[in-house]
């Protein structure tokens, strides 16, 4: 990052606290040390800002909110040279640590920033305390406070961050430019409280089509989980249920024969002539 570029993010990062101070408190000394804000830092936070962070949000990531971007290269995009190192942490434990271990680094503003790989994307998070924890790395007082964070944690179901506290916690974590082409489950109370909206809807287009006695005549096809056309993929760069979404319905560009026999006959036809004819004038 450019020298000139990393005073305009630093000038605009301490902006944001500035404002986002007025609705919540920090720890003090955040001003401050935003005006020592490295370039790696810079670097996540206009990531971050590129991906969707608002100004609102800002005071979760600064005090230890759980951030999901729905964007895998930021996980390499974080790994910078002489400063990140490899971290064990319990966050997302269904990924192979191995394949993509967690990466830790320190900052004057991010004081010790942890970032990771999910299914889909990267994760972040800011913490209050370093911890030593890691390949060929030996204990330190700094992880007896960060055990006491993880106390803070269990009792007030708070991240612990470098300026405060926040409830966006793994379990309920802060979403960035989310992918909604991704499939996902649903639980099985919102798949039926779903499926019931969705049979609703079925029934009031019946009532509403071309005359309520021919509409029964025509039922929708009969699915048992209406749930699951939603979101699935189309021809055409199309989803969902759309006009006619994935109803037993289909549309052929194929051209009747004898409808066009029938029009071909009608402009070979000449005009009769009724005077020639002998008809009446």
């Amino acid at each position: 990052m450019r020298r000139a570029q990393l005073e305009e993010v630093r000038t605009r990062v301490r902006l944001m606290i500035e404002i986002t101070a007025r609705a919540g408190a920090y720890r003090k000394g955040l001003v401050a040390a935003a005006e020592h804000l490295t370039p790696q830092e810079a670097s996540i936070l206009s990531d971050l800002e590129g991906h969707g962070l608002q100004v609102p949000q800002l005071h979760d990531v600064l005090c230890g909110g759980h951030v999901l971007v729905d964007d895998p290269r930021l996980y390499d995009t974080w790994r910078f040279d002489k400063v990140s190192y490899p971290r064990i942490s319990s966050h997302h434990h269904d990924i192979d640590k191995k394949r993509y271990p967690d990466i830790g680094m320190r900052g004057q503003v991010v004081r010790e920033k942890l970032h990771g790989r999910t299914e889909q994307g990267t994760w972040v998070q800011l913490e209050k305390t370093p911890a030593a924890f890691g390949a060929r790395r030996t204990p330190r007082p700094s992880d007896v406070r960060h055990l006491v964070d993880y106390l803070v944690y269990r009792f007030t179901r708070s991240n612990v961050g470098p300026w405060g506290l926040s409830r966006q916690t793994e379990r309920r974590p802060m979403y960035l430019s989310p992918d909604v082409a991704v499939p996902t489950s649903l639980t099985p109370p919102v798949a039926r409280s779903l499926t019931q909206a969705l049979r609703r809807i079925e029934q009031s287009d019946d009532a509403t089509a071309v005359s309520q006695d021919l509409a029964p005549r025509f039922p929708p096809p009969d699915r048992a989980d209406l749930s699951a056309e939603l979101g699935q993929a189309m021809s055409g760069d199309r989803a969902g249920r759309g006009l006619f979404g994935n109803s037993e319905v289909w549309v052929t560009e194929t051209p009747s024969r004898a409808a066009a026999a029938v029009l071909d006959a009608g402009r070979r036809t000449p005009a009769v002539d009724m005077k020639s004819a002998g008809g009446p004038a």
